[in-house]
């Protein structure tokens, strides 16, 4: 049996409350991958029975159901969580015992990556913890509205061939592997550091053609490679998940664009910010990276609703702050062409 620690061990500089809310998380957390690691022996692929769609309109997965009542279990017997909001659900879920009581507020999304079950490709789960800022009554949905630099805790566990929990209180960050011989977590990385410099970009480039200038001049330099401006070739990933994609930055470095676009023009972006992008850029920033919308930092952003969407931009310091860097003269002409044709792929000539 390893010797490495353990999370209650690594947990005991934290206050108790925080460390009793963590690991109740990662409780539910190690319960998820022991069913998401069975496929469809678990009966949990997909769409649920009745085909419902959570409040983005996304038809819900049944591993993603199962996965949000995981969670919703999990917090409403821990009597430091006042109430927790999913990306599921419309509104925020108030404890029965505890909601005036509680020392914290919980966002997570139960599932990220959950298109890509039948794939067999990794998923996670998404969590950030905040202070209960209403002390002595309910925080109803304003209580969750504060910004990503009021996050106590932020982490997420992403289930693959291993299922490892990411975590950090705000002083680094942590990695965790779950030991399925005793069911324990047990540190595998301590003080996770983004490399400022990278060759490794990820985005959707079949959203090119609605980009706006300063991220088509961004990935257009990075294609022209060795001959182009960087000098340097760079290589491009792509995996529809973010925490997959958030996960390959923390150990070996990168960048990850979901950029604003004018495929929908009047949506700022595509990713949440309270579920997704506040959790994640706490974890980037706290390892030494970066993470922004394009001009400013997500930790800054303080949310105006529940669901608010946004374009993120995180990793490699260096590469974020170029990106930046473009953003602020965003009328500046693409030099580069990413690709000669309108598309990836030459129309056939009849």
């Amino acid at each position: 049996m390893t010797t490495a620690i353990d999370l209650p061990t690594w947990l005991e500089s934290q206050p108790e409350a925080l460390a009793i809310t963590l690991s109740t998380i990662a409780g539910a957390c190690a319960r998820i991958s022991a069913s998401a690691s069975l496929g469809a022996l678990a009966g949990l692929h997909g769409a649920t029975d009745n085909s419902n769609t959570n409040t983005h309109g996304e038809v819900q997965k049944k591993l993603d159901v199962f996965a949000d009542d995981c969670l919703a279990e999990a917090l409403q017997s821990c009597g430091h969580v006042a109430a927790w909001a999913s990306e599921e659900h419309d509104e925020p879920t108030m404890s029965e015992e505890y909601s005036e009581i509680g020392d914290y507020l919980v966002v997570f999304d139960p599932l990220d990556g959950s298109s890509n079950i039948e794939s067999n490709i990794s998923t996670g789960t998404i969590f950030s913890i905040l202070p209960h800022p209403f002390h002595g009554t309910r925080p109803g949905s304003a209580g969750f509205l504060q910004p990503g630099r009021r996050q106590l805790a932020a982490g997420y566990a992403i289930y693959g061939p291993s299922t490892v929990l990411v975590l950090s209180c705000g002083e680094g960050v942590a990695m965790f592997t779950l030991d399925r011989r005793d069911n324990s977590w047990r540190l595998c990385r301590d003080n996770v550091q983004v490399p400022a410099a990278t060759v490794e970009f990820a985005i959707n480039t079949s959203n090119q053609r609605f980009w706006e200038k300063p991220v088509q001049r961004y990935v257009a330099e990075c294609m022209a490679g060795e001959e182009g401006p960087r000098g340097r070739d760079f290589n491009m990933r792509w995996v529809a998940s973010m925490v997959a994609e958030v996960h390959r930055i923390l150990t070996r470095g990168g960048v990850f664009l979901y950029p604003r676009d004018n495929k929908l023009p009047r949506k700022a972006g595509r990713l949440r910010l309270m579920y997704e992008a506040a959790p994640m850029a706490f974890l980037i920033e706290q390892a030494g990276g970066a993470a922004v919308t394009g001009t400013t930092a997500i930790l800054d952003t303080a949310p105006d609703t529940l669901h608010q969407k946004m374009p993120v931009i995180l990793g490699s310091r260096e590469e974020v702050e170029l990106i930046v860097r473009y953003h602020a003269d965003p009328s500046e002409n693409v030099t580069w062409q990413l690709f000669k044709t309108r598309s990836l792929f030459v129309q056939a000539q009849g």
